[in-house]
C-alpha cells in the first residue's frame, strides 16, 4: 500500500450519490493501491433514509470501515483542545481526523469542510474540498 485516502460524510455520500469526481479519486486511488477507508461513524453521519439501504450498502464495500478504538478516541480529545474546539460540534470531525493521522502516509481527505479538518489534522494530512 502507498498512503491512504479518507472520505469523510461528504466523501462518502457523494460516493453513494455516485458522484464523478469522487468516483474518479476512487479509481485513481485504487490504481495506484491506495487504501480507501472511513471511519465508522461517518456512515452514521452520511446515512440518507432516502437513498435505497442497497445503493449504501454498495458505497460502503468500496471502501474500508475503521471503528474508533480508545486510542483514537483519546486522540480526537487532543486534536479538539489543540484546535481550541468543542466536542459537542465538532466530535465527529475529531474522529475522522485521528482516524486519519492513524493511517498509513501520505493521507488524503475528501471532505466539503476543509477549514475544520486542516486545523484538526495539521500539516500531517492533505485534506482536499469535494
Amino acid at each position: 500500500m502507498s498512503g491512504t485516502l479518507v472520505l469523510d460524510c461528504e466523501g462518502l455520500s457523494l460516493l453513494v450519490r455516485r458522484s464523478a469526481d469522487v468516483l474518479e479519486w476512487l479509481v485513481a486511488a485504487e490504481a495506484e493501491d491506495i487504501r480507501i477507508v472511513t471511519s465508522s461513524v461517518t456512515l452514521v453521519e452520511a446515512r440518507d433514509a432516502r437513498v435505497p439501504q442497497a445503493r449504501f450498502d454498495y458505497a460502503v464495500s468500496r471502501v474500508n470501515v475503521i471503528p474508533p478504538s480508545e486510542a483514537v478516541a483519546r486522540h480526537a480529545c487532543k486534536l479538539l483542545a489543540g484546535a481550541g474546539l468543542h466536542g459537542h460540534e465538532y466530535a465527529l470531525d475529531a474522529l475522522v481526523a485521528a482516524t486519519a493521522l492513524s493511517c498509513p502516509a501520505p493521507v488524503t481527505v475528501l471532505t466539503s469542510d476543509p477549514e475544520d479538518l486542516s486545523a484538526l489534522c495539521g500539516s500531517g494530512v492533505r485534506v482536499v474540498k469535494v
